[in-house]
């Protein structure tokens, strides 16, 4: 008889800044014949997370653990056996009851319980199809059913939003075209809403689009059936996939993305770490790292290998002002553990991004996060300009920008899909196309801050020095004191004027880059109001806490002298008394110490090539090499030879490393053929295809089976 312990804290966010707490019904599964709780409606990798459960699968090839990897659907890492059944853990909802085992080596094909019969495949038609709720796909939707055109929308998770639902920062861009100063989540709410205010437009999710086929029809699994849809047009908003990096113990459990991070904190409120390191210092590993501070996970460092972070600045300062350092000209040389991820080995690197020998040191970690860029999820669109269809595409599919960008692009993509049905005649405005640039800009050039109170007993001190897309403390000032520096979003806000001391801007701003300084009471021992979103209770008034340069320079201890809590913008304001000298410097609570690494006896050169590549089939750098130094050109040659791309995500993940080798051995990319890509998108069961029915209720199908 099992016996389920119903002990709630184990692994999950018992409290957080943003998010409310989880709860619902508890449901029982068993994991390996042992007894655990999940709650109803579930995803199975978070269930496991949540118990301490890591490893779900054994490499069919060499029997190492796997674990989760990109917890979006696009690979295959995360595969277990759940009621006999091979599935990703990552996409799959986990049912009262349900028997889940480690995958060890490959799945056995499910025998065929009973006879059934084949179901007709509908066909629908629709003036747009639009492949992707995120931002992007959003936006096009609500543009088009303002104008009434009959649009499906869809998408293959829970909720609309795509990566907006992971994120719980404020954005930055422009308030009017992109809701600039409100958080991802609540902009994800914000655009549902106003896509379902018009009739015209239809949403399914938890669609799975498989592939778009020669005759004009797209192929979509809704519900446990397979549909066929005809649209006139469709647009393409399926996203991005992140990459990944061949180094040593790079396929152990423990080592993922950051988007699956995000996932299990953000979506989920899983705890799936201690201590946390981070590879990529651009915007993505940048946030995630705040997002693991939020949910009360050490972040040990951020490792990257430029000699400069390429994420804003603002989201870089608030890093290193609570404390974390980050690494520039570093990288990871290699992860180790026996089982799952226990440190990780960083490398100084010289500017042609060669590892120092003698540079290397250890970290005691538990997780690191692969942070080092993005690759659009395009496929479809490639399909559907094959089939030669009227077909657009937006987001991060077509190009990898911010969210406030994919938004706009959303909305132009929709003004083409209308002019291309004859709704519209004229083109896409030209202001649209420059304002979308200005969006999606990288950062631009650092200035020093202005001062510009010194009459002033009461006044903002803004730190957003570098050029990037944001307005939102310029429309919210009641005195309209602060201005940008130039004609466009990008150029610096500056103060000039008065200050009325009621803290908007200060907690509108997306970087938490403002402070204010009050002198009224005390020339000589001002107020400085700090903005805080690490977690409630945290700091108490009358505590004494250690005050950070924007820089994260320690500046010394200071007095809280008031705390408050705007709850509406789930913001705390930490009022300190700091000598005047210190007034104007003084950018934030620091509340963690560097932890000393572990110096490391140099590695041999030749382990990189023994870095994984192809995690599918355990395919390593070495292999790659040596066939591209036979003189193979041909992707799909490439594969026959070392299996590489042939395993269950289709090439989704070690493409883009291939191809990095490529460059790396100073072969031109012009000279490689591409893989033949596989007619689905996804992987589909035999019986899907065919709507094949049976009697059998067990499937979890409503009689649809999975044969």
């Amino acid at each position: 008889m099992l016996i389920f312990n119903w002990n709630l804290a184990m692994n999950r966010i018992k409290s957080h800044m943003i998010l409310p707490v989880k709860t619902g019904e508890k449901i029982k599964f068993s994991f390996d014949g042992k007894p655990f709780y999940a709650y109803k409606g579930e995803i199975i990798s978070s269930a496991l997370f949540a118990n301490g459960i890591k490893i779900f699968s054994h490499h069919h090839k060499d029997k190492s653990p796997q674990g989760i990897f990109c917890a979006n659907g696009q690979c295959s890492q995360c595969a277990v056996i759940a009621d006999g059944l091979a599935v990703k853990a990552c996409v799959t909802e986990i049912k009262d009851g349900m028997r889940i085992e480690t995958l060890k080596g490959l799945p056995e094909i499910p025998e065929l319980k009973e006879e059934g019969k084949f179901g007709e495949v509908e066909e629908i038609e629709t003036d747009v199809l639009i492949i992707g709720g995120g931002p992007s796909g959003l936006s096009a939707a609500a543009e088009l059913g303002k104008l009434n055109v009959s649009t499906l929308i869809i998408d293959d998770k829970h909720k609309l939003g795509g990566k907006l639902i992971l994120q719980t920062h404020k954005f930055f861009g422009s308030v009017e075209d992109c809701f600039a100063g409100t958080r991802g989540i609540d902009i994800a709410d914000k655009l549902e809403e106003r896509v379902r205010t018009y009739p015209a437009v239809k949403i399914w999710l938890n669609c799975e689009c498989l592939g778009v086929f020669s005759d004009k029809k797209i192929g979509v699994l809704y519900n446990g059936k397979y549909f066929l849809i005809k649209p006139k047009t469709l647009i393409v908003a399926a996203g991005a996939r992140e990459k990944s990096l061949p180094f040593i113990g790079n396929d152990l459990p423990g080592v993922y993305g950051a988007g699956a991070f995000q996932t299990l904190v953000n979506r989920d409120l899983i705890k799936p770490s201690q201590k946390l390191f981070i590879l990529g210092a651009g915007n993505v590993g940048l946030i995630a790292a705040y997002h693991a501070l939020q949910a009360g996970i050490e972040v040990v460092g951020i490792a990257e290998a430029m000699s400069e972070a390429g994420g804003y600045k603002v989201h870089l300062d608030k890093i290193k002002r609570l404390g974390v350092p980050v690494y520039t000209s570093h990288t990871v040389l290699a992860s180790k553990g026996k089982k799952e991820l226990e440190s990780v080995v960083l490398t100084q690197v010289d500017k042609r991004f060669n590892p120092i020998g003698g540079s290397e040191k250890t970290f005691k970690a538990d997780t690191l996060l692969v942070a080092v860029g993005l690759n659009s999820v395009n496929e479809f669109y490639k399909q559907a300009e094959r089939a030669k269809m009227k077909v657009f595409i937006c987001g991060d599919a077509q190009e990898i920008a911010e969210a406030s960008a994919a938004m706009f692009s959303g909305k132009i993509a929709a003004h083409k899909v209308l002019k291309s049905l004859g709704i519209m005649r004229e083109d896409v405005p030209k202001f649209w196309a420059e304002k979308l640039n200005v969006l999606k800009s990288k950062p631009g050039k650092i200035y020093p801050n202005k001062k510009n109170h010194e009459k002033n007993d009461v006044y903002p001190v803004i730190r957003c020095s570098q050029e990037i897309p944001c307005n939102p403390c310029v429309t919210v000032c009641p005195k309209k004191s602060i201005k940008l520096s130039g004609p466009s979003i990008i150029k610096n806000p500056e103060f000039d004027g008065e200050c009325a001391g009621c803290l908007k801007c200060l907690l509108i701003c997306p970087g938490l880059a403002i402070t204010i300084v009050d002198k009224r009471k005390d020339k000589d021992n001002p107020l400085v109001y700090l903005p805080f979103e690490i977690e409630r209770d945290k700091i108490k008034k009358g505590d004494r806490v250690n005050i950070a340069d924007e820089n994260g320079k320690t500046l010394g201890l200071a007095q809280v002298a008031h705390i408050k809590d705007f709850s509406a913008e789930n913001t705390i304001v930490i009022g300190v008394k700091v000598p005047a000298t210190m007034a104007d410097i003084a950018a934030s609570v620091k509340l963690y110490n560097a932890e000393a690494p572990r110096k490391t006896h140099g590695l041999k050169d030749e382990i990189k090539d023994s870095a994984i590549v192809c995690r599918c089939e355990k395919v390593t750098a070495g292999e790659i090499k040596k066939v591209l130094r036979a003189g193979v050109r041909d992707m799909n040659r490439l594969k026959a030879i070392t299996r590489a791309g042939m395993g269950a995500c289709g090439g989704k993940t070690c493409s883009s490393i291939i191809m990095a080798i490529v460059r790396s051995e100073g072969i031109n990319p012009e000279e490689i053929k591409d893989f033949t890509q596989r007619p689905l998108f996804i992987e589909a069961s035999f019986g899907s295809l065919c709507n094949y029915k049976t009697a059998d209720k067990s499937s979890g199908n409503g009689g649809w089976s999975d044969f």
